[in-house]
Formats: structure tokens, sequence, C-alpha cells
């Protein structure tokens, strides 16, 4: 039986990207598939595959979930990869979105299975979202790198062709797929503070909703994620006061994280142009341009 399998098939998608993400070693604070969950929200995203779990998952680590329906016969959920399609008639693209669970198995077979779902669709360019934990405050800006293999992706949106060696995980398996496949795709990597690890990070989500929103020129209504992540904020900065040993630690990351961003590249700003031709777009979307 073939790992994936449609509901339906989404008809007349206009230049889609695929946008995924998943749970796991790449989602620190929950960031990566908080922002695919919200963009799907946002944009009523309707379900139409998925990808069975059966040769991609560890169900000893990732377990299936039993219910009560009706609080008598009992049902299994299993922990699927799920496929949604949002179409954004006033941005010059629509979005199908993939998130689950990290799989633990034959990598290889599933990187081959999203890019003959990508190729199927007519996909155009693939997302990867990440998130991190490393040393970072809470209270500064979340720093969001943007990494691309493909030469014409790189120098069309100002990526970084990237330069990690070493261990990776399914977004760096994915890339390799792509590239191979002759498929566009890039990462956004969300840095979240380590010390804050075991909590949910809409801040971290926020950032890579941000960046993906330039990415792909599809703008969403963040409104409900920016009183989430200043509400984080906020709880944070109330535990780190109560530990001075804490306090003390995340005052140094701050310092460090000031002298960093001190005197940045003005090559790196985005002009006064750029930032009219966001705002524009982001009336159109909403119909009032």
């Amino acid at each position: 039986m073939q790992p994936l399998r449609w509901d339906s098939r989404p008809d007349g998608l206009r230049a889609p990207a695929l946008i995924c993400a998943f749970k796991g070693w790449n989602d620190a604070g929950e960031s990566a598939t908080s922002a695919l969950t919200f963009v799907a929200g946002s944009l009523g995203a309707e379900p139409f595959a998925v990808i069975d779990p059966e040769e991609f998952v560890d169900f000893q680590s990732t377990r299936p979930m039993v219910r009560l329906v009706d609080g008598v016969s009992r049902m299994i959920e299993w922990p699927e990869f799920e496929v949604h399609a949002a179409r954004v008639p006033r941005a010059p693209r629509d979005l199908v979105l993939l998130s689950g669970p990290e799989p633990a198995m034959r990598w290889r077979t599933f990187s081959r299975t999203v890019v003959d779902l990508a190729e199927a669709l007519g996909v155009q360019m693939v997302v990867l979202l990440g998130a991190l934990l490393a040393d970072v405050p809470h209270s500064r800006p979340v720093s969001v790198t943007a990494h691309a293999t493909d030469p014409a992706l790189v120098q069309r949106l100002s990526l970084q062709a990237p330069t990690y060696e070493g261990p990776t995980g399914i977004i760096g398996v994915l890339h390799a797929a792509c590239a191979d496949a002759g498929l566009p795709s890039a990462s956004l990597w969300a840095a979240v503070p380590h010390y804050v690890a075991v909590a949910p990070n809409p801040k971290g989500a926020l950032a890579l909703l941000r960046r993906l929103e330039s990415l792909v020129g599809v703008t969403v209504d963040a409104t409900e994620l920016e009183d989430a992540a200043g509400d984080y904020e906020r709880q944070v900065s109330r535990a780190v006061e109560l530990d001075p040993d804490v306090q003390a630690f995340v005052e140094r990351l701050e310092r460090a994280a000031d002298e960093e961003n001190a005197r940045p590249d003005p090559g790196s700003l985005p002009s006064g142009d750029v930032l009219a031709r966001e705002f524009q777009r982001f009336l159109r979307q909403r119909g009032q341009g």
C-alpha cells in the first residue's frame, strides 16, 4: 500500500508552496509546528491527504492515543502526517501544509513521498520550518536564519547557502531530496532560549510566521499570536525575576545579544521601498488595497 493516501485532490492551486513542520528534535518550543498550525487556522486550510505513519513512526516513542467515543466505544488515533491546502486568492500563491511527528525510520522513503506529493500538485517551492535551542534571551527579538541550496533561490530571496556540517534531521534530508528532484527549497530556523525549553514558545512561532510571510508572499492576521507572544515574554520575565541566578544568567545573554546587534549591517535592513511594497501587499490580501 502506498504511504500517501489522497482523500481528494485540490484542483487549481496557484503556484503553490509546500510548507512543512515536524514535531520533535526540529521543533524547539513547538515553534515550528505552532507557526504552521496558526497559518492553517488563519487561512481556513482544508485537509485532503495523509501520509500513513506505519512505515515511518516509532510508536514506542510517539504513541497512538486512545479516545472514548460517546463515553462508550474506544477509538485509537494514530499520529498521522496531515496534508492541508490553503487557498489565498489575494496572494500570489496558494499553500500546501504538511505536519506531523519527525519520522523515526525510512527517511529516504519518506522524503521521496513528500517530493512525489509536491510534484503531483505542481509545487514551485518547499519551505521547511524548524526551531532550535540556543543561548539567546527571551526578552530580545527572535533570530530566524533562512537557508537554501538552490542558487537561484538564494539570489532571488537573499537567503544564505548552508554551511553546517554534522548530524542532521528530517529537514536536512528533505532539503537534499528536493535538490535531487530539482525542486527549490528553503529552511527557516528560529533560535529560542534553552532555559525555557519545556514551554511552548509563541514568540518563536511568530518570528517564523513573519519570515515565512516575506518568503512566500502570503500574509495572515497574526493578532492572536502577537498577544500570545507578549504574554509569554511577560510570564517568563516574572519567573526569571524570582531566581537571582537565572536572572543574572539572562542578563549576561541580553548583554551579549545587544553587543552583537549594536552594529547591524545596513545591507541587511529593508529599504523604505521594500517596506512600502510589503505593506501594500498586506492591504491587498485583506481587501483594503
